[in-house]
């Protein structure tokens, strides 16, 4: 017979041993998103055909760049009909510049959470004082944003790695914006092709990576590709969520081969086996 001290300890390792292994246990994507310029050309002949296809794929969550003249309540209820919510969208320089209030509006009407600045024009790149100043602009139009109950988010490219007079803009943007007013939408793709590690800025800037685009890059060229055909390893990246702050994961593909539904559905499927 087991006596009480036996007992005790095996439950004991039996309890770390399930703790243990809760911690080892992988994780998966609960939730898939995607970025809808991916099919910016089908929303153009049909918006909520192109928007119902998204959701029959899988996907749950869509980042919008631009509404395609559908107006804000409209666009709300073709989500609603199709199980779609859409927690970001893209706003470019000048909207934010000359129309803030009506993003706002139409932010608010849609349910949106993060407004994100997807874009710096070539002009506005040089020198690199230049990006001292985008990050003031990025200050001001975030406390509006903040005030008005979202979060505003900054959307990279490659051209923010280019080392400018020993610095690289990205850093600047880091260095010289509110960390609580703005944060940043890490494009996987675009940091991988600025020769730059998506984990050391996890490292340096924790918790200021609420979104990220999950696009891959082919592994013999620098071209395009679904999620898990190519170089990224998405798996390592995805293990470090909780240090980068990642709440949200939209899958883009700005070119597919053929069908971007095709695509699409690739990727969401890998995505969706992919264990971290």
């Amino acid at each position: 017979m087991m006596n009480r001290r036996a007992f005790i300890g095996s439950v004991t390792a039996t309890v770390l041993l399930n703790r243990l292994g809760s911690f080892a246990r992988n994780h998966s994507l609960k939730t898939i998103g995607m970025q809808l310029y991916t099919v910016r050309r089908q929303l153009e002949k049909d918006f909520e055909g192109t928007l119902a296809k998204v959701a029959a794929l899988g996907y749950k969550e869509v980042e919008f760049a631009g509404y395609f003249h559908h107006k804000p309540p409209e666009v709300k209820s073709i989500l609603d009909r199709h199980g779609l919510k859409a927690p970001s969208t893209h706003i470019v320089m000048a909207d934010l510049r000359n129309k803030l209030s009506q993003v706002l509006e139409d932010s608010h009407a849609l349910g949106h959470e993060y407004i994100v600045l997807p874009w710096i024009d070539e002009k506005d790149r040089r020198p690199l004082d230049n990006w001292k100043r985008i990050a003031e602009f990025m200050n001001q139009t975030a406390e509006k944003v903040h005030q008005s109950g979202f979060q505003f988010a900054y959307h990279n490219h490659n051209f923010e790695f280019e080392n400018m007079d020993g610095k690289m803009p990205y850093d600047v943007l880091q260095e010289n914006t509110d960390r609580k007013l703005v944060k940043f939408e890490m494009d996987l793709y675009w940091i991988t092709r600025g020769h730059q590690d998506p984990l050391k800025y996890f490292d340096k800037y924790p918790g200021r990576f609420p979104l990220v685009h999950v696009k891959d890059m082919d592994k013999n060229s620098e071209n395009f590709t679904e999620v898990g055909r190519g170089r990224i390893d998405f798996k390592r990246v995805f293990a470090q969520a909780d240090k980068g702050g990642i709440k949200h994961y939209f899958v883009e593909q700005d070119e597919t081969p053929g069908s971007p539904f095709d695509s699409l559905k690739i990727s969401y499927d890998n995505l969706s086996k992919l264990q971290f």
